[in-house]
């Protein structure tokens, strides 16, 4: 899964710079499908790769992680 969100993102950079510096016809579809693999596949991709092994609960803000964090807060006052 690395490699692919890594060549998926070298291959992205590449269309859009190719589209920047090469002046032809589809130059600005070299931009666009750049900017799309980027956004509909690299950015999901790379986020479902970081985020699979965490529990959703431990960043939610619930009662329970409220009243642990005034805990800590209060532990590490002078």
């Amino acid at each position: 899964m690395k490699y692919v969100i890594l060549v998926l993102t070298l291959v992205s950079f590449g269309l859009i710079l190719s589209g920047f510096l090469i002046t032809i016809e589809n130059s600005e579809k070299c931009i666009g499908l750049g900017v799309v693999i980027l956004f509909l596949l690299v950015f999901p991709l790379f986020t479902y790769y970081r985020w699979k092994d965490k529990n959703l609960k431990d960043y939610m803000l619930t009662k329970e992680n409220l009243d642990k964090m005034r805990e800590n807060q209060k532990e590490n006052k002078y």
